[in-house]
């Protein structure tokens, strides 16, 4: 289903921009003073909260990001918009007002444990000047963008009048305007495209006890008409997400294992926008979104899905094609870097695989087993006629491809055009190098490259020549 690999859509992003900060350190004596812990403190650490949680999801799923939103000229402003440059987040539409905090979330952690939280925050309205200063900016860039998103935290930046000003403009421009919602009152997100509450923000909004499938439909129908929505969403957690438009439906989560659910929210609201900006269907964009999600609390804390990690949630799921196993050059260096930086052990493998047959795919199995992440390198056809002479391939490097990539085992295919793989292993730089055990003495192409080599025995009589030559003789 995914087809969204090297697709970069514009989306702005306006909201309340927020800072996680985390004090980490260990409690080893309770206090002379009170009876609270002291916490030797050991380190500290800094993420981007609120909306910023949306653009770090936005950004790693490949979207060219902008927001606007309100800051000051304070320490912590500096350190918020030094957090969005670090991401490549333009910090020019960030509007200044004096006398105004922006929300710092401080954590004290002890041994994986938050003992205490502390917040510095303005949480009244905006001035009528920042308003109509985040107004003219969004009239003057709102054509750069494929969709609108609005993350509201209820801090004080997203007013009624400024959300519904904000959402009569978008209209004019045909822009679709995607809403995390806070608070009750969800009059002020009316002529939305979509809104994206949760089972409890949905019931409090609409005074409906939701209980069982019937008054699920009769409030997803009553957000949907109350508030002149295109599409009518609610997010039911474990359950997946309810959606709403000329028929209801939902769309069941792919969950297999919760850690945390901190940030699923913003998760959902970044990729429904990314998919949308995509344009990818309403029900696809949910697919999509739920994978993500799936990925987020799978992890701790504030988290972000890349799209290598929801394609591979989904070949796991077994919903993904074979083509979306088959990557170019650049990908699968893009691909290796971002496995290696989630400790996946990779493993790499290479061959002509022309006639696939059971020796293949054992061979294949054994070289899986060891490591989490099997990338196969596959002889380009020109390739193979150097290497067996000009009467093979017998299959031609794109079916060939295909059919291995089908296989459960094999997470990866790339196709090169060297004789030797050296250049693509350079590029992968696996963990682990496997070939077969006719390399006993030899020395391999790419050894020097990688962690270790491994070699495995072929099962005696099987092989694609002899096949071959089995259908020539016509035996």
């Amino acid at each position: 289903m995914i087809e969204l690999q090297n697709k970069n859509p514009r989306v702005l992003v306006i909201g309340d921009l927020m800072i996680d900060h985390y004090l980490w350190g260990h409690c080893k004596r309770v206090s002379p003073e009170a009876p609270v812990q002291v916490i030797d403190i050991e380190s500290e650490s800094s993420v981007l909260g609120g909306a910023g949680n949306v653009i770090n999801n936005l950004k790693s799923l490949g979207a060219k990001v902008d927001a606007i939103s309100i800051i000051s000229d304070s320490k912590a402003s500096h350190e918020l918009q030094k957090l969005l440059t670090d991401i490549n987040v333009d910090t020019n539409f960030l509007i200044t007002q004096k006398n105004r905090t922006i929300s710092k979330k401080s954590r004290i952690i002890a041994s994986q444990q938050q003992v205490v939280r502390y917040d510095q925050e303005s949480t009244e309205d905006i001035s009528e000047a920042s308003q109509d200063l985040i107004l003219n900016t969004f009239k003057k860039i709102i054509d750069n963008y494929e969709v609108i998103l609005l993350s509201d935290y209820g801090k004080g930046v997203l007013t009624k009048g400024l959300t519904k000003s904000l959402i009569t403009i978008a209209n004019k421009y045909q822009k679709k305007v995607l809403v995390d919602p806070k608070g009750t009152d969800f009059s002020k997100y009316k002529g939305a495209y979509l809104l994206t509450p949760n089972q409890k923000e949905a019931s409090e909004a609409t005074q409906i006890n939701i209980k069982d499938n019937t008054s699920l439909i009769k409030t997803i129908t009553k957000l949907k008409n109350d508030y002149d929505l295109d599409v009518s969403l609610i997010t039911l957690s474990e359950d997946g997400i309810a959606i709403f438009d000329n028929k209801f439906r939902i769309h069941p989560t792919n969950t297999r294992e919760v850690f945390d659910v901190t940030g699923a929210g913003d998760t959902v609201l970044a990729s429904l926008g990314f998919a949308l900006a995509c344009n990818l269907k309403i029900d696809d964009a949910i697919k999509f979104s739920n994978l993500a999600a799936s990925v987020v609390v799978s992890k701790i804390g504030s988290a972000t899905a890349s799209l290598d990690e929801i394609i591979e949630l989904e070949s796991s799921l077994n919903k993904s094609s074979s083509v979306e196993h088959i990557k170019t050059l650049d990908e699968i260096k893009a691909l290796s870097k971002d496995l290696k930086s989630r400790d996946k052990k990779i493993v790499f493998t290479n061959g002509c695989f022309d006639l696939l047959h059971a020796g293949h795919v054992q061979y294949l199995e054994a070289a899986k087993s060891f490591g989490d992440i099997l990338i196969l390198g596959l002889n380009s056809d020109r390739s193979v006629k150097a290497i067996k002479g000009s009467g093979r391939p017998i299959n031609n490097e794109t079916d060939r491809a295909y059919i291995v990539a089908a296989l459960e085992v094999v997470d990866y295919v790339v196709i090169f055009d060297e004789d030797t793989p050296y250049n693509l292993i350079q590029k992968i730089k696996p963990n682990t190098l496997v070939k077969g055990k006719d390399y006993e003495g030899k020395k391999v192409v790419g050894q020097d490259i990688v962690d270790e080599l491994i070699l495995i025995e072929f099962i005696e009589g099987k092989s694609s020549s002899q096949i071959i030559n089995k259908i020539q003789k016509g035996n």
